[in-house]
This record gives C-alpha cells, sequence and structure tokens, in this order.
C-alpha cells in the first residue's frame, strides 16, 4: 500500500474475521511496556510501528497495574486516532468486586481503560480470562451494553476452550447481543492445539483470529538448537518458574527439536532468521488475522516487523506444518476416522 509521499509501508492488511474492521497483519502487543521496557524504548517502538504501516496496538489493563495502557494513552495523544486499532482486555484485579467479569467490574474497568488510554472508545475489548462464578449472561449483556454506548466498537475473548467460546457467541446471539467477533489465543509452531477446536469455531462463526506468543518465549526466536542440555542464559525461558507455562522441561523434547530443525532449515534456505520464519508461518496459516508481537528490545521489534513484506514457498509452509504436526488427542483423533469414507 503506498503512503502519500509515494513510499510504501512494510505490512499489509486484512480484516478482522468477517467483520468490517480493518487491521495490520501484525498486532504490536504493549505487554512489556512500562515494565521491562521503558517509556522512552516503548515510544520509539510505536514510532517505528506506525511508520512502518502498523495500525493494530494490544495491550491489558493488567499490565503493569495500567501502566501499559498510560504509556500507550500519551503516545496517542496528538495522533489520528481513527487511524488506529487500540485493543484491551479485561479480568484480572486486586480482588473482590475488582475482579473478574461481573457488570460492577467491566463498569468500572472500561472506564479506567478509557481514561489511562486518554480515548473515548476501545476497538476491541477482550475479556482476557474465563470466570467460573459470573453468570455468562451478565458477562455478556454488559459487554453489550458497553458497545451500545459506543465506549467499545468490537468484542472478543482470550484464553477460552471451545464450549465457552460457542456457548458465548451462542448467548450472544439469541439474544440479540454483540458477540465475540475477535479470540485471542495461544498459538505457534510448538504450540498448535487450538487448530483441534477453536480455529475451527472462529472459521464457522467469523472470528478473527490473534494468536499470543507466535514464538513461544523466545523458543522459536533462533537461539534454542538440537542438543542443548539447558536454555541460554538471561533467556525468558532460563528465568521461567516451576510452574510457568514455557518453562523447560515442557518443551525440551524430540518433537520441538524437530520443529526447530526445520525451522533452521527453512532459515538457511530463505536467508531469513528463524523468528522471521516462524512468525511468516503463522501469519500464512489459514484463518489467521495478525499474530501479536511482544517486543521488549527496539532490537526486537526490528526483527519481528521484517516478518512482513515477503513469502514462504508452498514447499516451505508444507514442510513447516509436517514438521509441527502434533498429535490429535481423543475425541479429535477418532472424529478424522469419518472424513477416511469420504
Amino acid at each position: 500500500m503506498k503512503r502519500r509521499d509515494g513510499s510504501r509501508n512494510i505490512v499489509e492488511y486484512r480484516y478482522m474475521g468477517r467483520t468490517g474492521l480493518r487491521v495490520s497483519e501484525l498486532c504490536l502487543g504493549a505487554m512489556h511496556f512500562g515494565g521491562d521496557t521503558d517509556e522512552e524504548t516503548s515510544v520509539a517502538i510505536l514510532d517505528a510501528f506506525a511508520e512502518a504501516g502498523g495500525t493494530f496496538i494490544d495491550t491489558a489493563d493488567a499490565y503493569h497495574s495500567g501502566a501499559s495502557e498510560e504509556i500507550l494513552g500519551r503516545w496517542l495523544k496528538g495522533r489520528d486516532r481513527d487511524k488506529l486499532v487500540i485493543a484491551t482486555k479485561v479480568f484480572w484485579g486486586p480482588g473482590g468486586n475488582d475482579h473478574g467479569l461481573s457488570r460492577k467490574h467491566l463498569v468500572k474497568a472500561v472506564e479506567a481503560s478509557l481514561r489511562r488510554l486518554g480515548t473515548d472508545h476501545i476497538d476491541v475489548y477482550y475479556t482476557h480470562f474465563w470466570d467460573p462464578v459470573t453468570p455468562l449472561e451478565e458477562t455478556l449483556g454488559a459487554l453489550d451494553l458497553m458497545v451500545k454506548a459506543g465506549k467499545v466498537r468490537y468484542l472478543g475473548a482470550s484464553n477460552l476452550t471451545g464450549w465457552q467460546l460457542q456457548k458465548s457467541i451462542d448467548t450472544s446471539l439469541a439474544r440479540g447481543w454483540e458477540p465475540y467477533t475477535a479470540l485471542q489465543p495461544l498459538y505457534n509452531m510448538l504450540d498448535r492445539e487450538v487448530e483441534w477446536e477453536l480455529a475451527p469455531i472462529c472459521a464457522n462463526e467469523g472470528l478473527g483470529l490473534m494468536p499470543w506468543s507466535p514464538l513461544r518465549a523466545g523458543w522459536l526466536a533462533g537461539r534454542f538448537h538440537r542438543g542443548m542440555q539447558a536454555p541460554p542464559e538471561g533467556t525468558r525461558i532460563a528465568n521461567a518458574k516451576v510452574t510457568h507455562l514455557e518453562k523447560w522441561e515442557l518443551y525440551a523434547n524430540e518433537r520441538t527439536w524437530r520443529v526447530l530443525d526445520e525451522l533452521h532449515a527453512v532459515a538457511a534456505e530463505t536467508g531469513r532468521p528463524a523468528l522471521q520464519v516462524a512468525l511468516r508461518w503463522l501469519m500464512q496459516t489459514p484463518g489467521v488475522t495478525a499474530p501479536i508481537i511482544g517486543p521488549r528490545t527496539f532490537d526486537h521489534y526490528t526483527g519481528n516487523i521484517a516478518a512482513s513484506g515477503w513469502s514462504l514457498t508452498g514447499e516451505h509452509m508444507a514442510r513447516l506444518n509436517a514438521a509441527s504436526d502434533k498429535p490429535k488427542v481423543y475425541p479429535y483423533d477418532i472424529q478424522d476416522l469419518g472424513l477416511d469414507e469420504r
């Protein structure tokens, strides 16, 4: 896409599911802003992303107790708000009525996010987790009121199971409420379980798919290889806690080494860093709208954004798909038996 000065944006654009909302093919995640990433570096990343044509920015009220939203809000001042798609999330809080997805918490949380972001509306508002306590109708009804009030444009969910997502959509449609039109799940070359149920629901119901952790906290960034006995010092994996979902013991296995072998082989053949190949694989996977990159440093950002502007061949995609294929568990495995006779 050409700019007015004749130059071209690095990133391309896609529609979010079956909505008319147009977003950049990479979404800039602001999880580290206000934490490991100071404001000066955060602003430099935001400036570079916008200059590259990026329009889709994701944060959450829980990121560093709202500091991420505040940094983004200060950056937004003086910019053309309508050219940007701002997403944030709600769930976490100190406890009591300041936690979960009750109507009371949602109303308070959306007002607080709007204040920190310095805007009068949120483009995509995600429920960050499933609330097992609050009645689903209470949550979805409150979200619908936010859309009708003009404070939120689109609704999304994150970290749901298949039945939770489908029930939420069906409940909203049955009540005439605004349904979820976006899903933010864990999805990358090492974590492909989303393909068993969540991705088909998104395709069937018209939801945009925005994967988080596309590099699995560094596992797919190029520093990990077969034969390693421990993660490199200073990496996120090395610093993972015992219960952390990214810890070494969960991924240091033959399947991971097989994926990394092929990832590095394709990277060598394309002349691209492994992290760009891993991102590009996800960007070219059917149904995916925009992977969420979460750079901690400006160098991380420049490596990530370069996943735009080129393509993997069909052969490379097939090889990476085969290497990262994950055997299904029951009942997903048995469902495929019905296809054998078709």
